[in-house]
């Protein structure tokens, strides 16, 4: 046992009970009122400007040194008022008149040497500790006090606390200066805690007299009244209602601490505790309680002052105690050694000290320990805490978390206790090889605050594991359940989860309390299933939907999940093909109808062949067209289809003033010329030669003459200069074998169909004119020259 400095609190019981009480009334005060704090505000008096709907007030720690009426006059609603360490020297309970609800009223550590009047009816909780009166106040039987705290200088036979039927009394005499020895001290709470005079010479352990106490703590036992506490306890026998004991910082000699235990282990006493305790001297060897009536012994913040204490002997005698339940914590305890006997012991806790892994190793005398705690040791070794549990087949629950534990896998094989179903592992330096470390039999696993990053593949499954915390570790994914199949309540909180959950829906079908919030949650498809989840009664998602909000992308930092939306088209690939099917087929229905109904494939072939058009006008922009040409066009037509060109084509290429001229063989060929030279000669002078196909074409010599020649002058100059105009359907099989050249250029060469629709005649036209269209010299500049 290792010596360790500590300042003991004289109310460190009285401490939690009000704290407790403290937060009960605040809690049900801030579901219906106002709490106003001014604690700490360096005040000299009751603030004036309150809410009338207070039902809280804390003014404690400031200079306030008197109390009016007016003060609390307009409070109707005032349940809780805190008024400790002040400079209040008086009270007059008249004061909280028309405080008619007011239950818990704290006026400790002031300078009160007086009160007056009667406390309000209403009053359950009155604390009037650490003053200076001279005697204890008389209070009428009638008060609803549950909670009393009160000091006094002076202690009389005639005690004015006998009336009161009290839950928990707390007397402060440690400024007594006046006792009569030989006046005993009745006392009726259920609950009494007492502050010892500091005078030594003031005895009152041997006059303490208690009617129906069930729980007694005794603070700050003089050293030289060690026998006074023997023969106190001596008096508890059978009939006696004391089962709960608690000393709070006493001084102890090893003797005198050994003769404490044994008189508890002898009295009606079933629960020690000691709190803050300082060994002075080493006097003594081991004891063993071996009375039956001491069922817990807890001991804590122990203090060593001096030099000769033996720890093997202390660890003995703690280890040999016949007792239930055995706590020794925040003592510095180096060594626990394992009972020479069969023990007793069902609960160990040595939280807080700084034991090593290397205790209780092959201990077979603890077969009746259910619960073995060792929080926040030195524990190092996870294999060596296994092992330390092997022959205590009756322990369930363990916890060793706040350590500095590890695993290495594949060292050697842990070996824990059959029975162990509870095991806290939480806050230690353990990875995903703490699986392969793990009791077969676990159903509550706590491993929070550790180094996991994932639930590994290869692993004994746990059958019985029904509750696992995996919170503030690394894991990047929801785990799966398929080694944890009966698992129904899961923590990952605090991780580095995004968006992987897949494996977890698809196997924790048992799943009925989730908590798996605050963590970076990336809004994509998948998190849908983690939204879907919250929706469903049969799980509840723990902190939902505060604790549940985006990370990424960075548009959505910040949004709650709640409020997450994506569409089931954006998730769902089957949907998506689906749809994208449905519309491809229906566009191509509509594109089919339009093409049946206006004859778009017409257009689109007219468009294509306008666009090369042009786009062969802007290649040859530059291109110089020689002075010998003097026609955009020379037509070839049979005398059949005269009268469409007459009408039709000539009128639609030069009805516009100095825009296109043609070189028609009626009004331009030379007379006295032959038709042959004619016909070169016209082709010479033109920049293109239309075609008018048709089955009358094919039936004309001059036409073929004239088709011949023009092809001619296409390979020779290399240019693209004929235009085919399809006036009428051509059958293959009338154009005779001999218009090779014809079926060569109708195969090869695109040409322009006359479309029987007039909707489209201007369309064509446009196209015609485009590939016509180039810049000949005027006729006027050709006779100049």
């Amino acid at each position: 046992m290792a010596g360790r400095k500590m300042s003991a609190t004289n109310n460190f019981l009285s401490l939690g009970i009000f704290v407790i009480t403290l937060w009960n009334f605040t809690r049900s005060a801030a579901e219906s009122g106002f709490i106003a704090n001014y604690s700490k505000s360096s005040l000299f008096a009751v603030p004036n400007d309150l809410s009338t709907q207070t039902t809280v007030l804390d003014l404690s720690a400031n200079s306030i040194y008197k109390l009016e009426i007016s003060h609390f006059r307009s409070l109707p609603s005032l349940r809780v008022l805190i008024l400790s360490h002040n400079s209040i020297r008086e009270l007059d309970f008249g004061v909280f008149r028309h405080n008619n609800v007011l239950e818990h009223l704290d006026v400790s550590h002031n300078a009160l040497r007086d009160v007056s009047g009667f406390p309000v009816k209403s009053l359950k909780h009155l604390d009037l500790a650490y003053n200076d009166f001279a005697a204890i106040p008389f209070f009428p039987k009638t008060t609803k006090l549950k909670y009393f705290g009160i000091s006094a200088r002076n202690l009389s036979k005639d005690n004015a606390l006998v009336p009161l039927q009290l839950d928990t009394l707390f007397l402060d005499l440690e400024n007594l200066d006046e006792y009569r020895p030989g006046s005993f001290l009745a006392f009726d709470a259920k609950t009494v805690r007492i502050v010892l005079p500091r005078n030594a010479k003031l005895r009152i352990l041997p006059d303490l007299r208690l009617n129906g106490t069930e729980s007694l703590e005794l603070s700050k036992i003089p050293l030289a009244q060690a026998e006074d506490l023997r023969t106190f306890l001596a008096r508890l026998d059978e009939k006696s209602t004391l089962v709960n004991l608690t000393i709070v910082d006493t001084k102890f000699s090893w003797r005198d601490l050994a003769g404490t235990f044994n008189g508890v282990g002898k009295s009606s006493i079933n629960h020690l505790t000691v709190l803050y305790p300082t060994i002075t001297t080493f006097d003594a060897g081991p004891f063993k309680n071996a009375a039956p009536a001491l069922k817990s012994l807890t001991i804590q913040y122990v203090l060593l002052d001096t030099a000769t204490f033996d720890q093997s002997i202390a660890y003995s005698t703690f280890a040999n105690l016949n007792i239930d339940s055995f706590t020794i914590s925040d003592s510095g305890i180096l060594y626990v050694y394992c009972p020479e006997t069969p023990s007793r012991f069902k609960y160990l806790n040595f939280k807080n000290n700084t034991l090593t892994d290397t205790m209780l190793k092959g201990c077979k005398n603890l077969t009746l320990l259910q619960t073995l705690i060792l929080q926040k040791n030195r524990l190092e070794d996870l294999t060596k805490v296994s092992f330390m549990t092997t022959s205590m087949t009756s322990l369930s629950y363990m916890d060793v978390s706040q350590n500095q534990l590890y695993y290495k896998d594949g060292e050697s094989q842990c070996n824990w206790g059959e029975r162990i179903t509870k095991l806290n592992l939480s806050s230690n330096k353990l990875t995903d090889a703490v699986f392969r470390c793990l009791p077969n039999k676990i159903q509550m696993l706590d491993l929070h605050s550790n180094q996991i990053s994932a639930v590994p593949k290869d692993i004994v499954a746990l059958t019985a594991l029904k509750e696992l915390n995996l919170a503030s570790n690394r894991l990047g994914a929801f785990p799966g359940c398929g080694h944890f199949g009966n698992l129904q309540v899961l923590n990952v909180e605090n991780n580095f989860i995004l968006d992987q959950f897949s494996e977890f829906f698809h196997t924790c079908r048992n799943i009925r309390r989730l908590k798996g919030g605050r963590n970076p949650f990336g809004c994509h498809c998948e998190l849908r299933q983690l939204i879907n989840l919250q929706k469903q009664e049969s799980v509840a998602l723990v902190g939902w939907p505060e604790a549940y909000w985006c990370e990424y992308p960075s548009d959505l930092r910040g949004t709650l999940l709640k409020d997450f939306r994506i569409s089931e088209l954006e998730c769902n690939v089957a949907l998506l093909i689906t749809v994208v099917l449905a519309v491809s087929l229906f566009v191509i229905a509509v594109v089919a109808f339009l093409c049946i109904r206006f004859d778009l494939p017409w257009y689109f072939r007219m468009m294509c062949r306008w666009s090369r058009v042009k786009h062969r006008i802007w290649k040859n922009k530059s291109e110089e067209i020689p002075e010998s040409i003097q026609y955009h066009a020379f037509v070839s037509y049979s005398e059949h289809d005269a009268n469409w060109v007459k009408t039709e084509l000539i009128p639609n290429l030069e009805k516009e003033e100095g825009s296109l001229r043609i070189c028609q063989h009626e009004r331009n060929f030379i007379p006295g010329k032959s038709i042959v030279e004619n016909i070169i000669d016209c082709i010479e002078k033109s920049y293109k030669s239309i075609f008018v196909l048709s089955p009358n074409f094919v039936q004309s010599e001059w036409c073929h003459y004239e088709l011949y020649f023009a092809h001619h002058k296409l390979f020779s100059e290399n240019a693209d200069g004929l235009i085919l105009i399809l006036l009428e359907s051509i059958p293959a099989y009338i154009i005779p074998a001999r218009y090779y050249k014809l079926k060569a250029l109708m195969a090869k060469r695109t040409y322009l169909e006359w479309p029987e629709d007039k909707r489209k005649h201007a369309f064509f036209w446009t196209n015609l004119r485009a590939a016509l269209q180039v810049k000949l010299a005027n006729p006027e500049e050709m006779k100049e020259l």
